[in-house]
């Protein structure tokens, strides 16, 4: 007995136990709001900001607590407690987000056999097509019934779950074979939970892939809870099943596998990455240190296009959808959009500012990676492109999380928690003070990381002094440090 209290033996035996009530405390925490804050409106904002605080603050203290367990345990709870924390996410409606109910029309009408792009949910051409879920009666001349979530005015004398449902759908076609997938077992009459269950196994997938990919690379696999336990994870790719999630896990697979040696299967992941939210497409520049893997380029191009050829052929130019509207009406078109870049520029210096920056950050990404190990010129270029064009909604963030697990960075993550409060309370100030913090948080850590022969062999890069021989000597090399966007 005496051997067994030993502190030696009992400190990992206490971590791991801290671990495991860390995760039951998200689960917790997660369930209650999903169950009992109802759906995000105005006047009803400051409950989410609580939740959301403290949901990162618990997930942070069972991370940390993990990074200590044995490694013999680390991946049994890593993804143990992505599975309980991912049936906690399911276990009410979507609560921030309607996005998944065009999610189900688009389905829906796909197996009527009529393209999404084809009509608006209020069209009278799709009337005998919509379930009362999606577009129920009015009660008393209104919508705004406590046992539905996110109604507004839908077609004459109904209610819808649908947001815009006088425009055509924006999503891709990557995007719309996959609600067509998720619908394909289910009758009209299923709800939300045919996507949040599709988003957990997505989710997990993630997790194990982020848990094998460690392995082989030789990191702690502690780092895949950065997603396997997120919250927001749990609440963007399970609660409010975001296709974002898809788009990440084919963007993650991709970049593996272009950085594996495998630049034709990875383009296929690219492209398809791309046709499912096309933002996934910054992803490929820190890739691109080899010229075997510029191969991924024209195959993702390729893989894109073909995606679209039966859309395009039932639509035509339609495929575009609300696409051009969406960009406008976000105000991307005229940079009112942008919360930092605007402070200093407005209107089309403000868009020209911010491509700028990310052409800059993907220059930088590609001089500077290891193409064996691109995790953290991934970082550098989709953190950058979320600072610059500052995005309201936090689903974005999934795209950056599992490259911060595979690049250890953990300090950008403090976008994703910048964007998850802009997603609960819509300040344009108070965006620009969180985005603010994150880039401090950022500069500091960096600043702390990195040595000084760091900076010098970084600048000799940029300015092309390494000379071509040398430096397809260090980048082929797989070294870690020296090479490595830190």
């Amino acid at each position: 007995m005496r051997e067994r209290l030993r502190p030696g033996r009992l400190l990992p035996t206490v971590l791991a136990v801290l671990a495991v009530v860390g995760v039951l405390a998200l689960a917790g925490v997660i369930a209650f709001g999903v169950t009992h804050l109802g759906f995000l409106r105005s006047g009803h904002r400051s409950p989410f900001v609580a939740w959301t605080l403290i949901a990162w603050t618990v997930f942070a203290g069972a991370v940390l607590a993990l990074r200590f367990v044995p490694t013999r345990w680390m991946t049994w709870l890593v993804v143990g407690g992505a599975v309980v924390i991912g049936l906690a996410a399911i276990l009410g409606p979507p609560n921030t987000s309607t996005d998944s109910a065009r999610y189900a029309w688009d389905g829906i009408v796909q197996h009527a056999g009529v393209s999404p792009y084809a009509h608006t949910p209020q069209s009278n051409a799709l009337s005998g097509l919509r379930p009362d879920w999606l577009f129920p009666d009015k009660v008393d001349g209104t919508c705004e019934q406590p046992r539905y979530r996110g109604l507004g005015d839908g077609p004459l004398g109904h209610c819808t779950a649908i947001n815009r449902p006088d425009v055509t759908t924006i999503y891709p076609p990557m995007a719309q074979l996959w609600f067509a997938a998720v619908r394909a077992f289910v009758p009209a009459t299923a709800q939300y939970m045919p996507f949040q269950v599709a988003g957990l196994l997505v989710s997990l997938g993630v997790t194990v892939g982020l848990v094998a990919v460690l392995r082989r690379v030789g990191r702690p696999t502690w780092w895949a809870a950065l997603w396997a336990w997120s919250p927001l994870v749990a609440s963007e790719a399970v609660t409010n099943s975001h296709v974002d999630a898809v788009g990440a896990a084919l963007a993650t697979a991709g970049a593996v596998l272009v950085a594996f040696g495998r630049p034709i299967w990875g383009g296929i992941a690219l492209g398809a990455a791309t046709a499912t939210k096309l933002i996934p497409a910054i992803v490929y520049p820190p890739l691109l240190g080899r010229w075997r893997n510029w191969w991924a380029i024209p195959v993702g191009i390729a893989v894109f296009g073909l995606l679209y050829v039966p859309y395009v052929l039932s639509t035509g130019l339609g495929v575009l959808g609300y696409l051009p509207g969406y960009l406008s009406e976000e105000g991307y078109e005229d940079g009112s959009r942008f919360a930092l870049v605007s402070l200093v520029f407005r209107g089309d210096a403000a868009t020209i500012v911010v491509g700028l920056l990310v052409l800059l950050a993907a220059f930088v990404a590609w001089r500077l990676t290891d193409p064996s190990r691109p995790w953290s010129g991934e970082v550098l270029v989709i953190g950058v492109t979320f600072l610059a064009v500052s995005p309201r909604y936090p689903w974005y963030a999934l795209l950056l999380i599992p490259f911060v697990v595979l690049s250890g960075r953990w300090e950008w993550l403090s976008i994703g928690l910048a964007i998850a409060l802009r997603g609960v309370w819509p300040s344009a100030d108070a965006y620009r003070w969180w985005l603010a913090g994150a880039v401090l948080v950022i500069v500091v850590a960096t600043l702390v990381r990195t040595r000084r022969s760091d900076w010098e062999r970084w600048g000799s890069r940029l300015t092309f002094r390494d000379g071509p021989g040398r430096r397809a000597l260090a980048m082929s090399s797989g070294g870690r440090g020296a090479d490595d966007v830190r």
